[in-house]
This record gives structure tokens, C-alpha cells and sequence, in this order.
């Protein structure tokens, strides 16, 4: 047929005016179908095409019909006839009439089977009568083709004949005019549409197109729109029609003599379900279309992505690019469901080098779906699909539902806006209750949450939005386990009235209803293809739809999708080969989730039925001159089904005619040709068959001459195969030659080199027995071709045919063959779980690669995934190389070595399991109970209620009773127990438990005698004490320690079993301690705090509690260890509280203080100077208190100056506080501790007055009075009499005294009432002075004596004056002053230098206490420490006057002079001033000393 064709061909080239294509296109075979027969030259071809030459066969979008014979004639040229054209059509119709015939699967072509033969016979008969009616219409159409040719010939002549009419016509001028008109268009989207019109005038009008009134600019968007004009036709081409193309679209045509205009409306519809295609792979959505210059083709593209939210993914494709210029990369487009992809935050685009790269930084849901690379190449575009699934992240609480997904906002107005967004997938978490909604300011961090209560719609308005602002929302959902992660934030929406926003397009009214049955079908091995028909309710407003799967035999339900996938069919990708899955489908609208529908049918994840690929590898192995053996390796592909049959072609090479050498199926990989001619080339070529038909035929092989083989030397190997392929080795396999040559093999040398190279190495230096190797040393990742050459006793014969390249890789998921014994049949067994596995895989198990097939000494089974050998009788027969290969897989293969020591211990505990025993978990042992009962027990892994067992003791059986021993057991948890009540010493020796559990069986003994029965004893009879001592008032828990946070150390117990009457008693040293609360033995525990613990706190302390019952005592010594502890305890709390160090300036020195909760000498506290350590003396000193530690520099210098810490160490931690004492900190302090050291000094040395003067004198006229006081001062001070602020001078009446510097008195003879008043006197020298008022009433003779009205009356009492004395001042014996009053100068007031002298009588009291100094003290360059404790103290603080102040006779004072009972207190001393009722008395004096 096909000689016939192309004779009559040419005269079809000859015209060159016309051309026809004829295609014949077969129909695939109905499956199933069993002794069909292949009509004569058209043997297992499901599509031929028969064809010109010069002719292009084009896809038939059609699905396959049984032989479909269609002849389709085209004709071209610059004319046709329309006649002719039906005529062509009317006899390719006719010739199509014809039945069709169904090619049969399997070719068993037998005489035998008469009824065949006769259909073989009448389809032969009817394809003859198809081939002579095409033939026939050939001829027709050959004559047409020639009428044609005349008169195209005849209208050339009369339009030469015409042309000057036309040029005449040409001439006269004339408007433009639209001769056809354009046509309006209806299209729908993605597909193409031309405008056309025919214009004539003179001169030719120019035309210009436009779209709604806008001119049309193809360069504006680039592949859009085409314009074209040719021969007065003008057209307009829009490619890949949107809906935004849907306008009234104009041409308007012009020349100097007018304009004419023709207009027409474009109408693009959006298809329903349109895109579906793009969604499952098949069609992506496309732009306009860009020029290039580039040649790029898309190698390595990225396959279907599984990602996870939060995380990041790259898709990659790798380009080649012709020429490659670094200047001028691809240009290139990413779409995600038909929509392109811009750059920003979320999506990363580049392309660099040979590599296109698009980049998901941040995953989310949002991001699931079809992900398509679209490259614009010199001759159009080249694409790539796939898809990413994203699934949801970690939930924040166990149960919560997956985040919200696609939020927009819709409806937008200045203080308003719908939110929407879609319901995330729930699987086995329980049902979403509703959703929250948060919003954030643009340019805040800030999400504010919008609902109180959860919103059961995928929709909420927003309201209270300050117009203007822009703002993002977010939404989470919400079911009964918690709430989910927040989804992605929507866009940015701003405020405002917009005349136009996007509007939800409809509501629906409800949940819809459930979808229908899911249809699934098989895809590939890994995915399967799921459809269902949409909700009969709910369909308006639906987002899409979740499709759920699970394993049969599961009860889990997984997510196939996490995005609403809105087309009613989706590919299921990322299942596990092999294994049967149900799905089910679920539709998602505004209101939530429908009810699921119904489970689709089961399901086996393989790949979709087809053909086998072509077979590879044909190879010569033995010819006698009139035959030639050959084998073929197996196709690559099976085609989803097990391979029947193989059908052997030849053809002489001198010929191009081929013919079938086997009529019936060929089973094995081998086939004779017989009935050959010797000395001739021939080439042979085979098919592959299963169920759905006969594959495509392999590759001619190499031409092979008929010679008979006479060499000496054997054949070649055949059948090279790998196996166990891994990173470092593979195993080759290979079958024996067909021809042996004049002698038996002997053995076989195997050669490896790289791929792409010839240069072989021979792997074994010797010839090997064996029909396989297994080559190691293997780099991971090359690629390798092998070849095997066989060897007899006349030489190496010829080398086998070289195998395929194989990478030095392990397939994805390789697992190991597993030797193990059955834990309930005790057979010893080899297992394999396979990575990968077909409906058609089978496990192929050998021993030393020499299949096993049916052998008595082992059993396979093979149960799914899993294949299992075991041994039947194992013994040393059965060591050896075992492996196993899963057939119809990407060479899933393994093998493990028996070897002897292995065999052995499987084969012990075999033994153990097919003779059991009782597991124990424990042997028998023992321990003691309160009360003193001693338990004996025994655990077994697992005990069943029929157990039985008995307890030996010394040969002897003993049984549960009642005067002692109680037996018992707990099925469940496995024990089996004795407690034995009276342990004596009679109950040493030998304990023994046998135990019977259904056919098994165990004992266990435990010999207790020796020092291990008498600690036992010991421990029973202590219990037994304890048992007697708790039935009383006693200790739970002895006496121990702890340490609180203001460092006060407790001792603490706790106590049981006491009652009203029980008493508890502290002793140290066995001296009983009260402490200030009593204990509460009825609150179980008590405690004695001990405040400042130091050393002098060690010693024995003992707690007793006691009652009528009894009593029980608990010791605890803190001495050694134990304080050592108390004290580190103290110490963590101490440097974990102390305050940073603060520098304090006192009269000797400069000093460093820190503040902590507590401090004792004995804490482990080291102060360093430069990181050296500083030793107590007397230039720097050492000490603290207990709200402090302190470190002081005794007349400090520039070598002083530097970094000093303090470290307290608690044994396991060292608190360090440090203080940087140079620069200006130093300068300050040193200025300061010279400033206050020059006050002191002043202090010290300054006129005071000692004592001596009362506060208040009352004395009757005519009396003398007398004010003697001591004064001091260095050196002396000079002294000045006051009365109501005048100087008195010293006359009769008044006579002012001053004796030795020392003693100063004014007298007042016969005193009046003119000399009441307030007298004062004033002692200074050149550092300072003292300034003492008293205030003195004289009354008259006869009056009563007045009430002071100075102070507080009632406490004071004036001094009365008898008549008869007069006073007189009293000087001290001892010459020195008494002490005065509290000073009101700075605290650091030296000491005096000797006592006050005794005096007759006491000084007179004060009815207050002293006041305050006014003046405070230094404060410190750094801040205080902000601590409750008071301020520094001097080194050597003022004691208190030892003696009382002396008095002068005959005056008595009101009140005593106060003492100082403290030292001076700091400037940051917390308790406040006191104010005395009176004036002060003591005060600087107001004038300067007079010269």
C-alpha cells in the first residue's frame, strides 16, 4: 500500500500548484479481547500514518476509535474551486464508509481456529476494496488538478490582456470605501480572533484600528494584537482572548479625498469550568506573546512540590539557551493557577545563567496550586507545569484546626469594610465554630481583634476604620480544641470612598450540600485522577472544594489539599505505590464546609494501562548458516500490566521489506529465526504485548550476517541485568552463552569503564565460575557500562553486547533484606519491604543468584508490600547469598548472607519459641514492708488466668495460710507474690517459685543466708520498731534546714499523728529555746527561725514531740559540712540581692560599701584591687555589719586608685560587684574625704559649752543668781554675755567671770524683775562656736511661783531659788568639761577627749530628746543604694558621756540633759528628725568673737 502511494505521488509534486495530504490513522485495539488477528501489514500498530513526503501528520484531538481510516485531501494555491473541493470531500466520505476492523491484542494466527481464519479472510477483503477506492479517487483528483492548471493559465492571459484598463482606473481619484465590512465576534477565553475588511480607494487608504475609541498599539503588548494588510485585506488578530478584550472595536480608513469608518463589537465569555485543564497540568494560562531571538529549551524542571507553611521553597528549571549571552537572559514568565506572578515580598523571581528560579520565601496556603514556567523562545514559547501543595504548620494547641486562607477585603468605605475569606480543610480535628478577625494599622505591629465572639461565616464588616488609614486583616479559627495559627495578612486597603470597589460576588444561602460520589482512576504510580459531579444546592457563591483520602484498612483521613480547588476533578499527587486508597470530597463555601460525600470505590495507586515500551538490546547468539538465535532485553515499561507476549520481526538489509517471524507469542526473551539464507545481513526488531495491545517496535538492530558459528572459542553472555544497586557497588548478573564452542565454559571475565568511554577495565584478574559479580568501590553519582566476556579452554570468546549506563545511586526509599525468626511459629525467615511496587510487580527470590522457584526446603509469601522467605528445616544446606528483585520497578532489589553463626542463633531461638518458657521481667526477690513484712516476688513478661505456680523454701512446699505466708498473684500486671508475716531467723535459706503457664514453663530461686539473709532481718526488724514508733506523735520528716529570702535560716520538720495534747520542745546543746510564736504541732510542721546566723549559732539542735502515746525526738548538728552549707545558702541570697558597690567619704578615709540582704565574717568574701586580693590592715580595712560589707582606704593616694570588686562566693556561683575608682571619681572623693577631715578637725577644736546652764531659772527678788558653765575649746575660746540679744557687760549689778579658759558664770546681785529675760551666752574661737540661751523669770515677794511657759509646762519644772542661798558656780574636779548636748554638726563628731566629771547631782533632763543635726552629711559621688539600712558608721562613733553634767547650786533644772543613746546617724538614716518642744539652746553662735 504504501509502494502504491507514494508511485502516485508524482504527479501531486509536478503541479506545484496544489498539494494533498492523505492520512490513515489506525484505532488502538479493544483490551481484553483475546485471539483477535492483525490485519496484513498493520500488526500491532495502534497509529499509523501513511503520508507524502512533504506532508505534516497532525495530533488527532480524538479519542481512539477501531481503525479509523480517514482520507483527508487539502488543496492550496492562490485559488480553488469550491466544486472540487466537495468532490474530494464527497469521495473521502465515501471511502470512510467502509466498516471498521478492531485489531486484536495477541497475534495467534492457527489454521486450526477455522471461524478466525474466515474473519481474517473478510477484513482482508474489505481493506483491499477501502485501498482500491482511494486509489481511484487519487486518479479523480489528479484529472481535477489539471483542469485547475488550465484555468489559472486562461485567467494569467486575460488579466495581461487587461491591464491597462486597470491602470486607467487607478487614476481616478475616489474616497475610501469599505467593501466588506467588519463582522462583530463572540469567542470565548483563551482563544484567538481576527478582524477582517476590504477596503478600495485611490489612492490606497491607510487604516488604522482601534479599540473603544484608543488606538491599537501591538508594541504595547507585546504577541496581542497583530495587524496585517495585504492585498486591500486588513485584519486585526487578538491572540488568547481575556474578558477585559471585550469592547467595540473600529477600523478607520483614510486618503486625501475622505474617511469611512467600520465598527463591530467583540464579545468574550468566560467557559464554564474553563481552566480546568490549566489546574491538572494540561494548559496553562498564557500572556501575550514575547519575540525572542533566543533558542531556549526547558531541561530538569521542577516536579510536583510538597511544602509545609512557614517554610521556604524553590522551584527550579534548568535552561539552555542558543546563543548564550550574559546580557540577554530569557525572557521568562511565572503563573500560579493561571494567574501571573509579580515580584515582591512573597515571591522571588531570577533568572541567573542557565538556571530559571522562582522562590517562596514564606509558604503559606495561599500558595497551593499549579505553578507554570512559561519562556519565550525564537520559535514561540516553551512551558512547564506543576504542582505545590502546602500543608498546615504545627498547631499552637493539639486539636486546633488549620489557619484561614485568601483574605480580601471587599466593599471598601471610609470607616467600613468587608473582610472574607476561605474555611480551612478539617480532617480529623473537630468542627470550626467560628473565626476571629484582626486588623493592624499599616506601618504598626500592632493586630487589634475586630469580633468578640467567633463569626460562623466566612465573611465579617469591619467598622470603625479612620478614614484615610490603611489597614491589613487577618482571620483565625476556632473549634473546640483551641485556636489556630493567624492566617496570611491581606493586602493593604485603604479608607476611603471609592466609587469603585470590588464587590463578593453572591451569598450563598447555606451550607451546600455534599458533593457527589468521587470517581477515582488511576494516573500514575504515584497519583491517582479524582472527579465528582458538583452539589445539587449551594453551588452560588462556592469557593471549591477538599478532597480527603485515607488508606483502606485505616481509620485516618489526610488533606490531598489545602487550598479550595475549584473545578470538580483534581490529581491526587504524593500517594505511595502500590498501596489502595478511598477518597472523599467536601464543598467550602462563605458559611463553611458541606457534609462530606460519599467514599469513592477502592482504589490502587498505579500507573494508568498502556502499552509496553519498546524492548532494547537485541543480541546474536548462535547461528548454524539456515538459523540465527537471538534475545532482547525486556521494555522499560510494562505498561501497568504484565507482559504476554513478544513478536520477532526481520528483514533482509537489502530490502525494506519487513516479515514476521513468530505467528504465536513468544513467552521468553530468546527466539530462533529459521529459514534463513547463509551469507546474509539481517536486522530484527521486536514488540512487547500485554492486555492493552502490542507496544511500539524496538530499534532495528545492528545487522547481523547468517554464518555458521565454527570458532572454538564460546559465544557471548546474554541478559546482563543489575541488581542492589547502591553508592558504592551493584551486582551484575548475566546468563550462560547459547554456544559453548568446542569446549565447556570455565569461566567469565567482567569489564566496567565510564560512561562515554571505551576504554575497558577488567574487574577480576581471574576468571570467575559464577554468573554474576558484585562490583564495589563505585563512585556515588557516576555513571558505568559493563560487559562480560566468556572463557573455555581454547580462549576468550566474545565479549557480550554493553549494557545501559547505570548510576552508582540507590533508588529513593531502599530498604534491606531483614533475617529474623517469627515470635509465634518460631520460623526462621528473610524479609524485604519494598520502596516501590506495581500492580504487576512480582518478588523474584534467589540463592547465589540462581532463582529458587519451587523448592522443598523453603516457603514464600508474599503479603503487599512485603515478601517473605522462610526455611522450613534449616541446617548448613541452606547458608548462602540470598536476594530478592521486584520486578516492573526502578530496580528495587536486595540481598543478605546467611551465614553460620547467624543460622545458629536464629536457629536457638527458634527453639526457644517453638518450646517456650515464661519470660520474667524480674527473678524472684524480696523486700521488707512496714511492719516488718517481708515480700517475695517474681514478675513475668505476660501470665495468662489459667497460671498456675507454687512456692518452695527449703525443699519444702508452702502454701497460703493464715499463720503467716499469704500467695497471691496479678495477671495483668504479671506478679506472682508471697509475703511472709513472722520473718525470724528460722526463715533463713533457699526460696524457690516453679511456674506453669499453658505450654509454658519457668522457675526461679533467690538463697538467702549469710550477711544477705541479716541485712534482710535487720531491715525487718527496724521496720517493725518504726511501725510501733508512728503509732504515736512523731516525726514525718527529721529536722533540716532552709534559708528564706531575708536570709533568715529556719530549722523545719514536720510531724504526724498528734492531736490537742501532743507537745513539741526546741533544745540547743540540750538547753531548751523558746521561741517568741509556739510551735503548731496540729499544722504538721514547725520551725524555729534563727535571725543573723554566724558561727556562734553552730552546735546539736534537738526537736521532741511528745503526748501520752509516746514521744519521738529528731536531731540535727550544724557544725562542718553543714554549716558550710547554711552559710553558702546565705551567701547565694546575700550576692544574688547585693546592691553594686557605692563609694562613701568619711573623716579617715575613703570607703567602699555594698548593700545585701545579709552579711556574716564567715561568707566567703574576698575584696580585690586590680584583680589582686586585698588582706585586712591598717591601710585598708575590712569589715562589715549585717546589712553590709565594707572595705575602707585610711588616708588614701594616687597608688590606691583603680578597679576594686567584691566576690561572694556560695560554693557553687561567685556574685561580683565591682567600682572603678580613678579619674574623676576619685578626685571627687578625695577632695570630699579631705574636705570632711578638715570639718572634724574644726569640730574637734571649736568653742562649745560643756554643760552647766538649765533651760528655764525662776527666783524671787533681792535673790543672787548665778549661771556658771564649763566652756571648751582649742585654742581658747573667747565668751560673751547676752540678754535679750544685748551684750552684757560686766558691772555691780551684773559681774561676768571667765576663770582659767574654762569656767565662764555671770552673777546677778539682788536680781529684779527688770532682769527677767532671755540671757544666752556665746562661746567661739577661730573654728567655730557654741551659742546656750536660758531664759530666766523673777518674781516678787508674796507671788506664787509662775509656770514656765517655755516647752512643754507640764514636763517642765522651773528651778526655784531658796532665799537664803545663793548659787555659786561648782568647778569640776577633774577640770575637764561634762558632756552637752548632742551636737548639731556633722555625724562624725570625734570623741571627747576625757570624761565629763562626776557631779553632786544629776544634770537636769531635757523633756526632749536632742534634736537632729541640721547640716547633712557628705553624700557620696555615686548614687546610695537604695536600702532600708542606715548609713555608714564612723569607725569610732561619739560614745555617751559617762558622766552626768554638773549643776550649779541651788538652781534646779526643769529637765535632765539628754543623752545620746546611738552613734551619730548617717545623712540616709530613715527615722526622721525630732523637733524639740523648745527653742534649741546650743546653736552657732550669731556674731563673730570679738577681738
Amino acid at each position: 500500500m504504501m509502494q502504491m502511494i507514494r508511485s502516485g505521488s508524482d504527479g501531486w509534486r509536478e503541479s506545484k500548484i496544489c498539494r494533498y495530504e492523505l492520512y490513515i490513522v489506525a484505532g488502538a485495539s479493544i483490551h481484553g479481547v483475546e485471539g483477535d488477528r492483525h490485519a496484513p501489514g498493520l500488526r500491532g500498530a495502534n497509529v499509523a500514518n501513511v503520508f507524502l513526503p512533504t506532508s505534516k501528520v497532525p495530533p488527532d484531538p480524538r479519542p481512539p476509535t477501531p481503525l479509523l481510516l480517514c482520507a483527508h485531501l487539502i488543496s492550496r494555491g492562490k485559488k480553488s474551486s469550491s466544486k472540487s473541493a466537495r468532490q474530494v470531500q464527497a469521495a473521502a466520505t465515501e471511502a470512510m464508509a467502509e466498516e471498521a476492523y478492531t485489531i486484536p491484542v495477541f497475534r495467534q494466527r492457527t489454521s486450526e481456529e477455522t471461524g478466525e481464519t474466515e474473519e481474517y479472510l473478510r477484513v482482508s477483503k474489505k481493506v483491499e476494496k477501502g485501498l482500491a477506492a482511494i486509489q481511484e479517487e487519487l486518479h479523480r483528483m489528479r484529472t481535477s488538478t489539471k483542469a485547475q492548471v488550465d484555468s489559472l493559465a486562461i485567467e494569467k492571459e486575460v488579466k495581461e490582456k487587461m491591464y491597462r484598463r486597470v491602470d486607467l482606473l487607478e487614476e481616478i481619484p475616489r474616497m475610501p470605501d469599505f467593501i466588506v465590512a467588519l463582522r462583530p465576534h463572540t469567542v470565548w477565553e483563551k482563544m484567538s480572533v481576527k478582524l477582517f475588511c476590504t477596503v478600495l480607494g485611490t489612492p490606497m487608504p491607510v487604516v488604522k484600528w482601534y479599540k473603544g475609541g484608543v488606538p491599537v498599539d501591538p508594541l504595547s503588548t507585546p504577541g496581542k494584537y497583530k495587524i496585517e494588510s495585504k492585498y486591500g485585506v486588513h485584519s486585526l488578530i487578538i491572540s488568547r482572548c481575556a474578558v477585559s478584550d471585550s469592547a467595540d472595536y473600529s477600523a478607520v480608513a483614510t486618503n486625501p479625498h475622505g474617511t469611512a469608518t467600520s465598527a463591530a463589537a467583540v464579545a468574550v465569555r468566560s467557559a464554564s469550568g474553563g481552566g480546568w485543564a490549566s489546574q491538572i497540568g494540561l494548559i496553562p494560562r498564557l500572556s501575550g506573546s514575547h519575540f525572542s531571538k533566543l533558542e531556549v529549551s526547558l531541561v530538569h524542571c521542577f516536579p510536583v512540590t510538597f511544602g509545609t507553611e512557614g517554610e521556604s521553597a524553590s522551584l527550579l528549571c534548568t535552561l539552555v539557551v542558543v546563543p548564550d549571552l550574559p546580557n540577554l537572559p530569557p525572557f521568562v514568565e511565572w503563573y500560579r493557577d493561571e494567574k501571573l506572578l509579580q515580584p515582591g515580598p512573597l515571591v522571588d523571581m531570577s533568572v541567573t545563567g542557565s538556571v530559571a528560579r522562582l522562590v517562596l520565601p514564606q509558604l503559606a496556603k495561599d500558595d497551593e496550586g499549579l505553578y507554570t514556567i512559561r519562556v519565550y523562545t525564537k520559535d514561540g514559547t516553551s512551558e512547564h507545569c506543576a504542582y505545590l501543595f502546602v500543608s498546615d504548620a504545627a498547631v499552637p494547641v493539639a486539636g486546633a484546626p488549620g489557619a484561614p486562607m485568601s483574605v480580601k477585603a471587599y466593599d471598601i468605605n471610609s470607616d467600613y469594610v468587608l473582610v472574607a475569606w476561605k474555611a480551612p480543610n478539617t480532617v480529623n480535628e473537630a468542627a470550626i465554630v467560628g473565626y476571629f478577625v484582626d486588623r493592624c494599622e499599616v506601618g504598626s505591629d500592632s493586630w487589634v481583634q475586630c469580633n468578640d465572639a467567633p463569626v460562623k461565616v466566612c465573611k465579617y464588616p469591619v467598622h470603625g476604620l479612620k478614614e484615610g488609614h490603611s489597614y491589613r486583616f487577618r482571620v483565625r479559627a476556632v473549634n473546640s480544641a483551641g485556636i489556630s495559627r493567624a492566617s496570611r495578612a491581606s493586602d493593604r486597603v485603604t479608607a476611603l470612598d471609592a466609587a469603585e470597589s470590588a464587590k463578593l460576588e453572591g451569598s450563598a444561602e447555606g451550607l451546600a450540600s455534599a458533593p457527589g460520589q468521587p470517581v477515582a482512576t488511576r494516573n500514575t504510580k504515584s497519583s491517582v485522577f479524582v472527579q465528582w459531579d458538583a452539589p445539587k444546592h449551594g453551588q452560588q457563591g462556592l469557593m471549591g472544594y477538599y478532597i480527603d483520602a485515607r488508606a483502606v484498612g485505616s481509620k485516618d483521613w489526610f488533606a490531598c489539599n489545602h487550598k479550595p480547588f475549584k473545578l470538580n476533578r483534581f490529581v491526587v499527587h504524593g500517594l505511595t505505590p502500590g498501596e489502595t486508597y478511598v477518597f472523599r470530597v467536601q464543598a467550602v463555601n462563605v458559611f463553611g464546609l458541606s457534609e462530606e460525600s460519599q467514599e469513592s470505590g477502592p482504589i490502587a495507586v498505579e500507573p494508568a494501562l498502556a502499552t509496553p515500551s519498546a524492548p532494547y538490546g537485541i543480541s546474536l547468539l548462535n547461528c548454524d548458516g539456515s538459523s540465527m538465535t537471538v534475545s532482547w532485553s525486556s521494555p522499560k515499561s510494562c505498561g501497568g500490566s504484565k507482559i504476554s507476549a513478544y513478536y520477532v520481526d526481520r528483514r533482509d538489509v537489502q530490502t525494506l521489506v519487513w516479515k514476521e517471524v513468530n505467528v504465536g507469542p513468544i513467552v521468553e526473551r530468546m527466539c530462533t529465526v529459521d529459514n534463513l539464507t547463509e551469507g546474509t545481513f539481517y536486522e530484527f526488531k521486536v514488540q512487547a504485548a500485554n492486555v492493552a495491545g502490542v507496544g511500539v517496535p524496538s530499534a532495528p538492530s545492528l545487522p547481523m550476517k547468517c554464518e555458521a558459528w565454527t570458532m572454538e572459542q564460546p559465544g557471548p553472555a546474554y541478559d546482563l541485568t543489575f541488581s542492589e544497586v547502591r553508592s558504592h557497588s551493584l551486582v551484575l548478573v548475566w546468563k550462560a552463552p547459547v554456544y559453548t564452542g568446542a569446549s565447556a565454559v570455565s569461566g567469565y571475565f567482567v569489564d566496567m569503564a565510564k560512561k562515554g568511554s571505551c576504554d575497558f577495565v577488567a574487574l577480576n584478574e581471574n576468571a570467575i565460575s559464577q554468573r554474576y559479580m558484585q562490583v564495589s568501590g563505585l563512585e556515588e553519582g557516576e555513571w558505568y557500562v559493563f560487559r562480560v566476556r566468556t572463557v573455555n579452554a581454547h580462549g576468550i570468546g566474545r565479549a557480550s553486547l554493553v549494557t545501559e549506563a547505570v548510576c552508582a545511586r540507590p533508588p529513593p526509599g531502599t530498604k534491606e533484606i531483614v533475617a529474623g525468626v517469627d515470635e509465634e511459629t518460631g520460623d526462621i525467615f528473610l524479609s524485604l519491604e519494598a520502596s516501590d511496587i506495581s500492580q504487576t510487580s512480582a518478588f523474584v527470590w534467589s540463592k547465589n543468584y540462581k532463582p529458587i522457584g519451587e523448592c522443598p526446603r523453603v516457603n514464600v509469601t508474599t503479603k503487599g508490600r512485603t515478601s517473605r522467605l522462610s526455611f522450613l528445616n534449616p541446617d548448613k544446606d541452606d547458608l548462602g547469598r540470598y536476594s530478592v528483585l521486584v520486578t516492573d520497578t526502578d530496580g528495587v532489589s536486595a540481598s543478605h548472607t546467611l551465614t553460620e553463626d547467624a543460622l545458629n542463633s536464629m536457629l536457638e531461638l527458634s527453639h526457644a519459641i517453638r518450646n517456650p518458657v515464661v519470660p520474667l521481667k524480674h527473678g524472684l526477690n524480696y523486700e521488707v514492708l512496714e511492719k516488718g513484712l517481708v515480700r517475695f516476688w517474681v514478675q513475668a513478661v505476660q501470665l495468662t488466668p489459667a497460671v498456675t505456680y507454687r512456692f518452695v523454701v527449703n525443699d519444702k512446699e508452702v502454701t497460703s495460710s493464715k499463720e503467716g505466708h499469704k500467695i497471691s498473684h496479678d495477671a495483668s500486671t504479671g506478679v506472682i507474690q508471697m509475703i511472709v508475716e513472722n520473718f525470724t531467723r528460722e526463715s533463713e535459706g533457699t526460696y524457690t517459685v516453679q511456674i506453669h503457664d499453658g505450654k509454658a514453663k519457668t522457675q526461679s530461686s533467690l538463697v538467702l543466708v549469710g550477711d544477705v539473709f541479716l541485712a534482710a532481718l535487720k531491715e525487718a526488724e527496724f521496720q517493725r520498731r518504726e511501725y510501733v514508733r508512728k503509732q504515736g506523735a512523731h516525726f514525718s520528716e527529721s529536722l533540716g534546714f532552709a534559708v528564706t529570702d531575708d536570709c533568715t535560716m529556719m530549722l523545719a520538720c514536720k510531724v504526724a499523728n498528734v492531736n490537742k495534747d501532743t507537745t513539741f520542745h526546741w533544745y540547743k546543746e540540750d538547753v531548751e529555746m523558746v521561741p517568741e510564736t509556739p510551735p503548731n504541732v496540729m499544722s504538721g510542721a514547725c520551725a524555729i527561725p534563727i535571725p543573723l546566723f554566724s558561727r556562734k549559732d553552730q552546735g546539736v539542735y534537738k526537736a521532741v514531740i511528745g503526748d501520752q502515746r509516746g514521744k519521738d525526738t529528731s536531731t540535727f548538728d550544724i557544725s562542718g559540712q553543714v554549716f558550710d552549707d547554711i552559710i553558702n545558702a546565705l551567701a547565694r541570697i546575700a550576692g544574688e540581692s547585693a546592691s553594686e558597690l557605692v563609694l562613701q567619704c568619711t573623716p579617715e578615709g575613703i570607703r567602699l560599701q555594698c548593700y545585701m540582704n545579709y552579711y556574716t565574717e564567715e561568707m566567703k568574701t574576698v575584696w580585690k584591687h586590680k584583680e589582686s586580693k586585698i588582706a585586712s590592715s591598717e591601710k585598708m580595712r575590712i569589715g562589715g555589719t549585717a546589712e553590709m560589707a565594707w572595705m575602707q582606704i585610711c588616708d588614701p593616694s594616687d597608688k590606691e586608685k583603680g578597679l576594686y570588686t567584691i566576690e561572694i562566693s556560695d560554693g557553687v556561683k561567685t556574685h561580683a560587684r565591682t567600682f572603678d575608682l580613678s579619674g574623676q571619681a576619685y578626685t571627687d572623693a578625695y577632695e570630699e574625704y579631705l574636705r570632711l577631715k578638715a570639718a572634724a578637725f574644726a569640730e574637734k577644736n571649736r568653742g562649745r559649752v560643756l554643760g552647766g546652764l538649765p533651760d528655764v531659772v525662776t527666783i524671787m527678788e533681792d535673790k543672787s543668781l548665778s549661771l556658771t558653765c564649763t566652756v571648751w575649746g582649742e585654742p581658747t575660746p573667747e565668751v560673751t554675755w547676752f540678754k535679750n540679744e544685748q551684750e552684757v557687760l560686766s558691772n555691780e549689778h551684773t559681774k561676768i567671770t571667765f576663770d582659767g579658759g574654762k569656767f565662764s558664770s555671770i552673777v546677778i546681785n539682788q536680781v529684779t524683775p527688770e532682769d527677767s529675760g532671755k540671757y544666752s551666752i556665746n562661746v567661739r574661737n577661730k573654728y567655730g562656736g557654741e551659742f546656750v540661751e536660758i531664759t530666766v523669770s523673777v518674781y516678787r515677794h508674796g507671788e506664787q511661783i509662775p509656770e514656765s511657759k517655755l516647752g512643754q509646762p507640764k514636763m517642765a519644772t522651773p528651778a526655784v531659788i531658796p532665799a537664803s542661798t545663793t548659787p555659786t558656780p561648782v568647778p569640776s574636779k577633774s577640770q575637764t568639761p561634762a558632756m552637752s548636748m548632742k551636737s548639731p554638726t556633722p555625724a562624725s563628731t570625734p570623741k571627747s577627749p576625757t570624761p565629763a566629771p562626776k557631779s553632786s547631782t544629776p544634770a537636769p533632763k531635757s523633756p526632749t530628746p536632742a534634736p537632729k543635726s541640721p547640716t547633712p552629711g557628705l553624700k557620696s559621688p555615686t548614687p546610695a543604694p537604695k536600702s532600708p539600712t542606715p548609713g555608714p558608721k564612723s569607725p569610732t562613733p561619739a560614745p555617751k558621756s559617762p558622766t552626768p553634767t554638773p549643776k550649779s547650786p541651788g538652781v534646779k533644772s526643769p529637765t535632765p540633759l539628754a543623752k545620746s543613746p546611738t552613734p551619730a546617724p548617717s545623712p540616709k538614716s530613715p527615722t526622721p528628725s525630732v523637733k524639740s518642744p523648745t527653742p534649741s539652746r546650743f546653736m552657732k553662735s550669731p556674731t563673730p568673737p570679738r577681738k
